[in-house]
């Protein structure tokens, strides 16, 4: 009795008056009234009364009253609200005879704590329960397929829940079929959620909600608009501020500026109700389709702004250039969010602004802000750039200790770094260990076989993306192509070019033409790229006749050649790539005065060849060779290994086959000792000198190593009288 009495006056100031001597009086009956422990623990979890909730909880123990289903449910929503789930599963695993209000409590109190694998586990664990008094619902459907879209997004998964919704009969409940579009969305399966959409018999809001933000999410710009428009002539049902947002995003995204500013007066006249969330997507509109200034004076109009809005602004300077204006909005932000400061990274590195990307990084640390997945998404393009796979090692590390390694996008930029880095083997580790393979992710790794020349990864694995049901977007297809290319696989670029628009549904892009030229030139069928550019149906641009120049240099076709570099000169003027390309295709020729023609114009334009440079990485650190560079402290040494290896490969008749591909270097720019005229260096020097440290280097540490067995042998020698 005296725990009765204790328990209800802690609650008297917290209850509304009129229900208070009610539920005290209750509390405090002699035996237990189930319906007021109820109500007061239903209380408490809705007010955060964390102290008297557990007050009401030790009551029941200490009388030993072993809560049933109703009071645990009570007891388990208010620990996960409470933020101690683990208190909650205590309180599920010691309920005995589990209903299945119990199991939709405990898996509500994992999503509510963000435990979604822990709910995914429970809900595996609750479909193979033999208890008769429990089994999945309707309830229970939409909860699961929360949190499996919240979490690694399997599709496979999807499809299971989905298979059990139909033999529940649960296809007809448009809270489940909801939330099944919207999980289908997230797991990159729109043709799915769309194919639920479709079939589904009643539609509200949250139906139309949730396939238009479906298609945005996954950037099926067009397809949002269009569902839009057929909203708009749905009868029962108008579009909200929800639906705004979403389509504003896929106009921002597609630069649809026409489609964005017909929505934003749609916004205005119908009177829905402009919060800062859409404001923020208004904004972030109009930035991104370049009208700064309008989106600059929304900005400033804001009476209520966030940390999205100032990121929004942010981001659309920086994405035309306009740095400065950007660090001067950041600048003026006290105490910046962690989306501002992610917009501010992504977008130095987009303009190329390496150099302070690592100082903003440590900035952001210092003021207490950790980096999450955008942040680190945004910088490991950086370690390739400064060809530092140590570092990228380290921010990966840093992605896996902060659960970050399966978010799609991290592990995208982790594919794209270790290979560009040269760890091809790490690349496709981390594309083997991820959960959830949408499209970027195999557009990644094959875009990492294809810049590595292995055709065959490359193909294989664009196979079983399709035997998966995955279909290739543009730049998917632009990466198979290549490697193509690379490996001179004709007929299989053939196969894959003409099939685009049968089996993929997309039209040939140029860069698709660019590709297929790049495919034909390598295999030495120039003149039948000629033909091909030709019969384009859409305007040639500067990577389809750069493509059809660089096989002109390859093989040496100088007719070709010039007829790609006069289109070149027209699109590109300032291109000195291009310059160099036909110098010394006209060298190669025996065309001097040509060639030097081509030199002297490069000169009146007023441009000059960027030097190239190579780096390695050593103990010491990394190490630059630039053309014509002489400051290594063992020049000598490397050159003298240079002009040993140039005159063996001459006594082996192999120097005419060293011919030049990209970016060769001009006679007028080698060394004095190396240079000859008529001839040039398959890669040039600067190429070739880390490849020479290393092996002078291997060479001294061998030589050091049988030094050493030498002395061993003498030793032993010396010990055994020989």
């Amino acid at each position: 009795m005296r725990i009765r009495n204790l328990v209800a006056p802690t609650l008297q100031f917290q209850i509304q008056p009129a229900a208070n001597g009610n539920l005290r009086q209750r509390l405090s009956h002699p035996g237990v009234d189930f319906a007021a422990y109820g109500a007061a623990i239903q209380h408490c979890a809705d007010h955060r009364l964390v102290r008297q909730g557990k007050q009401l909880h030790a009551s029941l123990l200490l009388l030993s009253v072993t809560p049933d289903n109703f009071l645990a449910s009570k007891l388990i929503l208010f620990y996960s609200k409470s933020n101690q789930v683990r208190f909650a599963r205590k309180v599920f695993d010691a309920t005995p005879h589990k209903n299945t209000f119990i199991w939709n409590a405990m898996l509500l109190g994992y999503s509510f704590s963000g435990m979604f694998r822990h709910a995914l586990n429970l809900f595996a664990s609750f479909t193979s329960s033999t208890n008769p008094n429990a089994s999945p619902d309707n309830f229970t459907i939409s909860c699961v397929l929360k949190a499996l879209a919240s979490s690694f997004c399997s599709p496979e998964l999807a499809k299971e829940v989905h298979c059990l919704i139909l033999r529940r009969g649960l296809d007809s409940d448009i809270f489940v079929l909801n939330a099944l579009i919207t999980c289908y969305c997230r797991c990159d399966e729109v043709g799915l959620a769309r194919h639920v959409f479709d079939g589904m018999s009643e539609r509200d809001i949250v139906t139309w909600n949730a396939m238009i933000g479906g298609y945005s999410q996954r950037r099926f710009y067009d397809e949002c608009k269009r569902l839009y428009l057929e909203m708009l002539n749905a009868s029962g049902v108008a579009p909200n501020a929800v639906t705004a947002v979403s389509v504003m995003q896929a106009c921002g995204q597609s630069m649809d500026l026409a489609f964005g500013i017909e929505l934003h007066r749609f916004v205005k006249e119908s009177g829905i109700e402009i919060d800062v969330s859409l404001s923020n997507a208004v904004v972030s509109m109009y930035a991104k389709c370049g009208s700064l200034d309008y989106a600059r004076e929304l900005f400033e109009g804001m009476s209520e702004k966030d940390e999205v809005t100032y990121g929004a602004i942010v981001s659309g300077y920086m994405g035309y250039g306009f740095v400065d204006e950007a660090m001067d909005i950041f600048r003026g932000v006290e105490n910046p969010g962690l989306n501002i400061w992610n917009s501010v990274v992504s977008g130095m590195v987009q303009n190329k602004e390496y150099e302070g990307v690592f100082d903003l990084v440590r900035e952001m640390q210092g003021s207490g802000l950790s980096p999450n997945a955008v942040t680190l998404a945004s910088v490991l393009p950086l370690f390739s750039y400064f060809s530092n796979l140590r570092g990228g090692k380290e921010v990966h590390g840093y992605a896996i200790r902060r659960g970050y390694e399966q978010n799609v996008y991290v592990a995208t930029s982790v594919i794209d770094a270790y290979a560009k880095l040269g760890y091809i083997h790490g690349a496709r580790r981390v594309f083997d260990l991820s959960w959830s393979r949408s499209l970027i992710i195999w557009t990644a790794i094959i875009s990492a076989y294809a810049a590595h020349g292995n055709a065959d990864l490359a193909l294989g694995l664009y196979a079983r993306m399709l035997e998966k049901g995955i279909k290739p977007d543009p730049v998917t297809l632009t990466s198979v192509l290549t490697a193509c290319a690379h490996s001179r696989l004709v007929d299989e670029a053939w196969n894959i070019f003409n099939s685009m628009p049968s089996k993929c549904g997309i039209q040939p892009l140029v860069e698709h033409y660019a590709c297929m030229v790049g495919v034909l030139s390598r295999a030495g069928k120039i003149s039948e790229a000629a033909q091909f550019i030709s019969e384009m149906p859409i305007e040639p641009s500067a990577k389809v006749w750069g493509a059809l120049l660089h096989g002109a240099s390859v093989y040496g076709d100088v007719e070709i050649g010039k007829f790609a570099f006069d289109h070149l000169f027209e699109i590109e003027p300032e291109n000195t790539g291009n310059y160099i390309i036909m110098a010394n295709l006209y060298s190669h020729a025996g065309k001097w005065e040509r060639a030097d023609e081509v030199r002297e114009r490069m000169k009146e334009i007023g441009l000059q060849k960027v030097r190239g440079s190579s780096w390695i990485e050593t103990s010491g650190g990394l190490l630059s060779f630039i053309a014509k560079d002489m400051s290594n402290g063992r020049s000598d040494e490397i050159y003298a290994l240079l002009e040993g290896l140039l005159g063996l490969m001459r006594e082996e008749g192999q120097k005419e086959r060293h011919t030049t591909e990209v970016g060769l270097v001009e006679n007028s720019q080698l060394t004095p000792r190396y240079k000859t005229r008529g001839t040039s260096h398959g890669h040039g020097p600067r190429e070739e000198l880390p490849l020479l440290l290393v092996l002078l280097t291997l060479a001294k540490s061998v030589g050091r190593k049988h030094l050493r067995d030498n002395e061993k042998q003498c030793k032993k020698r010396a010990c055994s009288g020989h």
